[in-house]
């Protein structure tokens, strides 16, 4: 079953109705509707208060999303979109400043698309600007704001969507700001992201990806396909793996540490020193906690 049709029968199963889930999880009913039918997917926070709620893993809850390239189309109020043709491999350097969330996908598409929706800043079209510089194997994606948009507003009022045909992905580098980012359905050996947020998403990423935050961070990954470098300062973050999943943790720098946790308690580690998916802490003074359930 896909994550929407769990959650309506994990609802279902519990006797409640949607009024009652939103009231349990603090969300609106037509949040949980949208969820329910596909036209959403809730962030992190919430996905892991469903998970607590009907007492399921977060690997069981999204188990049935991965290998999905599809993007949900959140429809919005006011929206800008910019497309730009791509017929080669490319690096993309992406500079996104402020944003509440931010899903950058690949997707079977001849085009970059950055797409801006919000349902209440009426003027984003005018008050925000999308440039798109194509320099030789190297594409540059800045969005600027005018007009004294401030990045306050744009993280509490704009979400931005990145579309990447998968076909035509050499490097990512990505610098932004927002409450949560996503990274989905991405093949990539080089990937580098510079970003303050609390939440990352990684769903169905292969390859290579360094995340640099001095934030304390959850992390949610559906899956694990080459190596997870988190890079931070004074930092403790969490990170959720599923429970197949076969990799070596290692902790770099000065006083870093890495914990690991079963269903909220402290364990043993439980990772393979030989494996070849890694998971790797670098910086100082920080901690990780690897979490299972």
């Amino acid at each position: 079953m896909t994550f929407a049709e769990n959650v309506k029968m994990l609802r279902k199963q519990a006797g409640m109705s949607q009024e009652q889930l939103a009231e349990k999880l603090g969300v609106s009913r037509q949040a949980v509707t949208k969820w329910e039918t596909g036209a959403g997917i809730p962030d992190i926070e919430n996905i892991m208060a469903i998970s607590a709620l009907f007492d399921i893993s977060i690997d069981d809850l999204l188990s049935n999303e991965r290998g999905s390239k599809k993007v949900v189309e959140t429809e919005y109020l006011y929206e800008s979109i910019t497309e730009y043709d791509i017929d080669e491999s490319k690096h993309y350097d992406m500079k996104l400043e402020g944003a509440k969330r931010l899903i950058l996908a690949g997707y079977e598409g001849e085009k970059i698309r950055v797409r801006l929706g919000s349902n209440t800043f009426s003027t984003l079209q005018n008050d925000f600007k999308v440039k798109i510089d194509d320099i030789r194997k190297r594409i540059d994606i800045d969005v600027k704001r005018k007009n004294g948009a401030t990045e306050a507003m744009a993280k509490s009022e704009i979400d931005i969507f990145v579309q990447i045909p998968v076909q035509y992905i050499d490097k990512i580098e990505c610098e932004a700001h927002a409450e949560t980012v996503e990274i989905r359905s991405i093949e990539c050996e080089n990937m580098e992201f510079g970003v303050k947020t609390t939440n990352l998403i990684l769903e169905n990423v292969v390859g290579s990806v360094e995340v640099d935050c001095n934030l304390d961070m959850e992390i949610l990954c559906d899956s694990l396909n080459g190596e997870i470098a988190i890079n931070q300062v004074s930092a403790t973050s969490k990170i959720h793996v599923p429970k197949e999943a076969i990799f070596q943790a290692v902790a770099k720098g000065i006083g870093t540490s890495i914990s690991y946790e079963k269903a909220g308690q402290q364990v043993e580690r439980f990772d393979a020193p030989e494996a070849d998916n890694v998971i790797e802490l670098n910086g100082i003074k920080s901690e990780l906690i690897v979490c299972i359930g």
